[in-house]
């Protein structure tokens, strides 16, 4: 009788050892799960790959509805994919009154406005937003202008970005940029291109520059926002070719600190023109190693995944402490 006593406690302490051990391999499964879905989430909201964040998030909120800066995050991300009517149903079905909601809902309902004023179309490839009321006029000019770019560079890179662009039309200040910035700075490039509608008046100073803005959009979209800034800068440089020929500036050679920081932060004028130099310089000595532009882009993706001197390595067998030298 002990031994039948014995063996049923044994039994039920097996049992209960197993159930503990599911427990605890159900809930690690579950943290991994969720970290791998934030994980993802970031990686495809700092990339703007907006379809992508979207499903991720909506994942999380399966797990937790009533999370503030998730919910924050779903409706920025139907704004930035103009969904302005779902965007403003979402947040009235929410019921949260903060600040941020409010506003995306009253930017969602001024550019509803504002296309409807201008009797605009949504454009296939550009999000548009608006700042000091341009004319229609120069709105589809701006437009117009980019198609051509975006159809070119489509062809060039062999790409074609899964996200709408986004482009500010812009009178005053306000849509320059985010954060601080030295006087010499006319638009800082932060996932949006920044158009002074002044500037659409001259058509020989706003084709190089809108190819050159439109630039940094793709290759942030190819490489998932993983590019050092003089890769990013000297692409959008050669492309554009409005710089092409510039004599050397006068001044100290940049530091790869100074490349690779946001050049914005820089607060000298002459110093700025130094890096966006170099930065042209040391693209053009990479692709003089292999001039094929098949090989270029394949490099160009690679860095989504690769460190930025080993992609050099492997695809220019150089590095970038190299290419600088070269230049000096």
């Amino acid at each position: 009788m002990k031994n039948y006593i014995v063996i049923f406690l044994s039994m039920l302490l097996l049992y209960a050892g197993w159930q503990f051990f599911e427990a605890q391999r159900a809930e690690k499964f579950e943290f991994e799960r969720r970290e791998a879905l934030v994980r993802n989430a970031t990686e495809c909201l700092e990339s703007g790959n907006w379809e992508c964040a979207e499903k991720s998030v909506r994942d999380l909120l399966c797990d937790a509805p009533h999370d503030s800066n998730l919910q924050l995050h779903l409706a920025g991300i139907l704004y930035e994919q103009e969904r302005y009517e779902e965007c403003i149903r979402y947040i009235d079905s929410i019921g949260v009154k903060t600040p941020d909601f409010e506003f995306l809902r009253k930017k969602s309902e001024q550019l509803i406005r504002e296309m409807e004023e201008l009797g605009i179309e949504r454009s296939m490839h550009f999000r548009v937003e608006f700042e000091g009321h341009p004319s229609k006029s120069d709105v589809m000019e701006a437009l117009a202008v980019l198609e051509v770019a975006y159809d070119s560079l489509c062809r060039l890179f062999d790409f074609r970005p899964k996200n709408k662009m986004s482009l500010v039309l812009y009178r005053s200040n306000e849509y320059q940029g985010m954060g601080p910035r030295p006087e010499w700075v006319g638009a800082v490039y932060d996932g949006k291109l920044r158009v002074p509608v002044e500037m659409m008046r001259y058509r020989e100073i706003y084709r190089p520059v809108l190819f050159h803005e439109l630039t940094h959009s793709f290759v942030r979209a190819m490489t998932h926002a993983k590019v050092p800034l003089w890769i990013n800068e000297g692409i959008a440089q050669v492309i554009d070719g409005s710089r092409t020929g510039n004599p050397r500036p006068e001044g100290q050679v940049p530091s790869m600190n100074a490349l690779t920081e946001p050049f914005v932060k820089e607060p000298s004028a002459d110093v700025a023109v130094r890096l966006y130099w170099y930065s042209q310089k040391m693209v053009e000595r990479m692709l003089a190693r292999n001039p094929s532009f098949v090989h270029f882009r394949e490099f160009v993706q690679s860095m989504r995944k690769m460190e930025t001197d080993d992609a050099l390595e492997s695809y220019y067998g150089v590095k970038t402490a190299q290419l600088l030298d070269e230049v000096r």
